[in-house]
């Protein structure tokens, strides 16, 4: 039995969230970019940082900038599709989709010598996807996740006390003495515990739990991040090329999830003392948007002069992104348990999010005037990307200060690790306006196969999370192929790109030895044909 806490509501409520930032899953949406840009790039697997004289390096290594001898324009749009994906939430797995624009101003400075001049936008994340994945429980269920924590009481172990305050709402407080809200207290053990988790004792209320049997989950999420390129790059005769951009990260995200949980009575079976089955459900809605800037430099160079092999190297800064989330997430009871049939949930909140450095080499070779064979390997550590703490304190400049998220830090080193990037094309003249081209790109996965989403972290990353599932994908393929055609000035070129990519599904951590939470393998396969219009002058 509990009594409530005897403070006024607006202290609990302004001691409930005091600081933002976002847990190592949920941020990990921006991380990396998709193959996307030309038809042409595409086409070649995205291999031709050192080949240059393509507009689409100027968001990789600006140098390949640096070799355009004639001004051009281009625009880029297609179709992308996403097999095996049932319709959810309105959406199919099929969508128009507008991916680049840009032109470049090349301006000769000396017979050998230019300074050119860029602007580019493309897609670097195409979001839209559906995610649907159904298991067995064993032994857990989001509601026990929620109980657990409360019956460890102490936010230093991981969990909370939990109390009513004064507007008759259960909060998870950091102990039996503190009047504020501990940051191991989320948005869905709120709506667990005003829903689901409490019962009538006598004159007060006690905690209880009911573990699931089965789980069923759905997810729609659309959306992009847009990229602004502009660029400065040159060239020294005809042999070193240089290039710096600024790049400006637009982000737009959309998700709508919905996850069913079957509950079972004390004897482990389906169904109560009314003989109905009894079902939970969680429907949550997000929006994330927000800027980032970064910075990328690049050079490319000929080690023998009369050789036309080429190296680039390239490096580009973390991706300094300001973000702002908002969530609503109902909990429907359809059971017999608890005190409500419904409770609702819903946080608006900024955060910081730095992404890490890249760093990129790539060979670029010509046979002639017919061939041209591109490579590359790029190496980014995600698990050095820090979520940032947005305080109420503000610099000289009134700008909101921030800080690293020290609690949630070990979490992103423990489940994200280093990223590798191969990629490999060819592009073939049979004449001098056709081109052939086929290419591969491999990314290693970025998760650790170990990697949790960690719901008993002090941090105010959990305490904004409104759900607790999570996906470990696994290395992404990429096959790609196309053609262009020339004539007058004009160039098309078309590209069909195939990525595949696996990952296991959990709903919810494990947290105590002999359960099973039901893990699921998902894949994420995607088509995309891909049209670019250029013209050079």
């Amino acid at each position: 039995m509990k009594m409530k806490k005897l403070y006024i509501a607006a202290l609990a409520l302004a001691a409930v969230l005091p600081a933002y930032a976002q847990d190592t899953y949920e941020s990990a949406r921006v991380l990396g970019s998709d193959l996307n840009g030309t038809a042409r790039y595409v086409g070649m697997g995205g291999a031709m940082e050192a080949l240059g004289a393509e507009i689409s390096t100027m968001s990789t290594n600006p140098a390949g900038i640096g070799l355009f001898r004639h001004s051009t324009v281009s625009g880029s749009f297609g179709v992308v599709t996403q097999s095996g994906a049932k319709e959810f939430d309105g959406k199919n797995g099929t969508k128009m989709s507008f991916d680049q624009l840009g032109m470049v101003y090349s301006s000769r400075v000396s017979r050998r010598s230019f300074v050119n001049v860029g602007f580019n936008f493309h897609k670097s994340r195409n979001f839209n996807q559906i995610l649907s994945a159904a298991n067995s429980l064993r032994n857990t269920s989001q509601n026990y996740l929620s109980y657990h924590k409360a019956d460890l009481e102490d936010v230093r172990k991981g969990g909370y006390y939990w109390d009513f305050n004064n507007n008759d709402e259960v909060i998870g407080y950091e102990n039996e003495k503190s009047n504020y809200r501990a940051q191991t207290f989320s948005q869905a053990d709120y709506l667990n515990l005003n829903a689901l988790n409490l019962e009538k004792d006598g004159d007060g209320y006690a905690m209880f739990y009911n573990t699931a049997d089965n789980y069923m989950f759905d997810r729609s999420q659309r959306g992009w991040i847009s990229e602004f390129d502009f660029c400065v790059s040159g060239n020294q005769n005809d042999r070193f090329y240089w290039g710096v951009t600024v790049g400006i990260h637009d982000v737009n995200y959309k998700g709508f999830s919905i996850y069913t949980e079957r509950l079972v009575n004390g004897e482990g079976n389906p169904g109560g003392n009314d003989g109905n089955e009894d079902y939970v459900d969680y429907l949550d809605s997000r929006e994330i948007d927000g800027t980032g800037i970064d910075v990328k430099a690049g050079i490319i160079f000929r080690p023998v002069e009369a050789s036309p092999f080429r190296i680039g190297l390239y490096i580009s800064t973390p991706t300094w992104y300001e973000l702002r989330s908002d969530n609503s997430t109902d909990f429907n009871n359809d059971s017999e348990y608890g005190l409500e049939d419904s409770w609702h949930s819903g946080e608006s909140y900024k955060f910081r999010y730095y992404t890490p450095w890249k760093f990129g080499v790539s060979l670029g070779h010509t046979i002639g005037t017919n061939v041209a064979l591109g490579a590359g390997y790029e190496v980014s550590d995600y698990s050095s990307a820090m979520n940032r703490i947005i305080s109420d304190d503000t610099n000289y400049y009134g700008t909101e200060r921030s800080y690293c998220d020290e609690a949630m830090e070990p979490n992103t080193e423990k489940s994200l690790k280093a990223v590798h990037l191969l990629k490999a094309g060819i592009e073939f003249k049979p004449d001098t306006d056709l081109s052939l081209r086929v290419g591969y790109n491999y990314v290693s996965s970025a998760y650790e196969r170990d990697g949790v989403r960690d719901m008993f972290l002090d941090s105010p990353g959990v305490a904004y999370a409104s759900t607790t599932d999570y996906v470990n994908w696994k290395d992404t393929h990429r096959i790609t192929c196309g053609m262009g055609y020339k004539v007058s000035g004009w160039n098309f070129d078309v590209a069909y790109q195939y990525s595949t990519v696996s990952g296991d599904f959990y709903p919810m951590q494990a947290f105590e030895p002999g359960q099973s939470v039901g893990a699921t393998n998902v894949k994420f396969n995607r088509h995309q044909v891909l049209m670019t219009v250029g013209y050079s002058f």
